[in-house]
């Protein structure tokens, strides 16, 4: 897992609000929160994406579902 992946899967599970791409950027200088999404997703993590438009802008805000369910090995 890239380093600013797991920076923004920490994120996610302490806001359960949602994250957005200026908490992102605030927070540990992630530009490409949407390609750190895709990383996490590729890996099995579970993101919901919302669209919210605030002030009239409109903006994606990512929350983490459930922690990524581990097969057991036999």
């Amino acid at each position: 897992m890239k380093p600013q992946s797991r920076d923004i899967l920490i994120l996610l599970r302490h806001a359960p609000e949602g994250l957005t791409q200026q908490d992102a950027i605030r927070e540990v200088a992630c530009y490409r929160l949407a390609a750190r999404i895709a990383d996490l997703r590729a890996e099995g993590y579970p993101i919901v994406a919302e669209s919210v438009t605030q002030n009239g802008a409109r903006f994606a805000r990512y929350r983490l579902v459930t922690a990524p369910v581990q097969e057991a090995l036999w």
